[in-house]
């Protein structure tokens, strides 16, 4: 790999050249936000921020950090959490910010397809697909500001996953620009394009190492014309993985989310978030808000919900349960889900984990999972929660009341280390929709055996030979 060095003042006035001065950001006061990710646990350094409007700019901008081995790190809208996005403390890496390319540029309701601009946010995408009859159906707690761009980069989930899929199975086509300059055209809008390798596939889930996504085709879907939504109770998770079966079964496949809360988790929502209500009268140790969506008009699967729910009772599966009656009482449900992270930060120190397992494991995991954090901070409280339709868990732990916050988080490496000895041991994976970045790379010689780095690591040096997209992401250094 060629010398990676911080752009001189010719260097940045030639990107100036290409952006305009007023989009090369290098005053401390401008590039402060993109330095830092949103929980605050990696803050860089930039040497600049590049700020392009479309593909040709971003192309000019790579072709120049190419020719001087500029390191260029991609942004989207900064809602990451495994600090892939952030510079690292050198002040050599430069940030290249995607928000500028935000144009929807076309939409084909007959074709099912939207084509759009990487920095577009996913609720614009929603809300143009809605506006058209039909369904982008990507759902996630940062919907209001994350990019398409870095969706895709991350391989992003979301509370949807169990019927639509990842982001991966909602990409037709993508736009990218190599580490070289070179612009990659795959924007086909095809669902069926047998002709060689899925180059596409390589840039999804990659973070930014391999090049910068710059627009892409996405799928629609027809626009449900009716959602009921169900929160019960139930005594165990072995309940809520039989519930979820039962529910695919009974109901013809029209279950297209199924969220796990607890009972702790529920209590720090009510005690912590406005406008919280319980939605049962009393409490249960576990919890399930899903939804139903389908059919062939506004309340045709009304008559399904009830009796899904009595066959339920009848089984011994859930305790209590309650219908939202309205889109109101809908939105209060998912009001409580999407607010527990929220109520984590006002409960304590919270160390964090997005991993998966096996459906059939999840109740396994969480029982190990649980004696493996006591045994290293007794009197901790678990919160697992998430899209156990798909087998992704966020199990994060709360301090102790009685504990210093920093006192808890010095924790976070041991704790990080049983909880991924804990999934390992159930088959599963540390990272289930956020990514590698910073935060789990060291942990990749363990989870990928030396035929699977020496493929991707002869990914990266093809598509990137000199190491100057995203360096120290994703890919841990080689051992010499």
């Amino acid at each position: 790999m060629g010398q990676l060095k911080q752009p001189d003042e010719t260097v940045l006035a030639r990107f100036a050249d290409i952006v305009g001065p007023e989009h090369v950001l290098t005053e401390d006061k401008d590039i402060g936000p993109y330095q830092v990710e949103e929980r605050q646990r990696y803050i860089g350094k930039a040497a600049a921020v590049l700020r392009p409007s479309n593909v040709q700019q971003v192309a000019g901008l790579l072709k120049i950090a190419h020719e001087t081995q500029t390191r260029i790190v991609p942004q989207g809208g900064n809602t990451g959490l495994v600090g892939a996005q952030v510079p690292d403390e050198s002040g050599t890496q430069v940030v290249l910010s995607l928000s500028r390319l935000n144009k929807i540029r076309n939409i084909d309701p007959d074709n099912n397809t939207i084509t759009v601009d990487a920095g577009v946010i996913l609720t614009e995408v929603q809300n143009v697909a809605n506006e058209h009859d039909r369904l982008f159906p990507m759902s996630l707690g940062a919907e209001g500001s994350c990019q398409i761009g870095g969706n895709i980069g991350s391989n992003a989930g979301g509370v949807n996953v169990l019927a639509y899929g990842n982001t991966r199975d909602l990409v037709l086509g993508l736009e990218v620009v190599l580490a070289d300059g070179r612009i990659w055209d795959g924007m086909r809008a095809l669902r069926k394009d047998n002709t060689g390798y899925d180059l596409k596939n390589l840039f999804i889930g990659s973070e930014g190492t391999l090049g910068v996504i710059t627009g892409a085709v996405l799928k629609l879907f027809a626009k449900p014309r009716d959602v009921q939504t169900a929160f019960v109770g139930l005594a165990s998770v072995d309940q809520a993985i039989k519930l979820l079966h039962l529910a695919q079964a009974f109901t013809g496949g029209v279950v297209t989310s199924f969220e796990l809360i607890s009972q702790f988790g529920l209590e720090i929502v009510l005690e912590h978030i406005p406008n919280s209500r319980a939605p049962l009268a009393q409490n249960h140790p576990w919890y399930v808000l899903f939804n139903l969506s389908g059919g062939a008009g506004p309340d045709a699967l009304a008559p399904l919900m009830p009796e899904f729910l009595a066959e339920s009772m009848d089984q011994g599966l859930i305790e209590d349960a309650t219908i939202a009656q309205n889109d109101t009482q809908r939105q209060q449900f998912w009001h409580l889900r999407e607010n527990l992270p929220e109520a984590q930060n006002h409960a304590g120190g919270s160390i964090k984990h997005d991993i998966s397992v096996p459906i059939s494991e999840i109740s396994n995991f969480l029982k190990a999972a649980e004696n493996a954090v006591h045994k290293i901070v007794p009197g901790c409280h678990p919160l697992p929660f998430g899209h156990i339709g798909d087998g992704n868990v966020h199990y994060n732990i709360t301090q102790p009341e009685q504990m210093d916050k920093q006192e808890f988080l010095s924790f976070w490496d041991p704790m990080n280390r049983a909880i991924y000895d804990v999934v390992r041991a159930h088959g599963g994976s540390i990272s289930a929709e956020h990514g590698i970045g910073q935060m789990k790379r060291d942990y990749m010689p363990e989870i990928k055996s030396e035929v699977e780095l020496d493929m991707m690591r002869g990914i990266k040096g093809l598509l990137d030979p000199d190491g100057i997209l995203n360096p120290g992401k994703l890919l841990p250094p080689e051992e010499r």
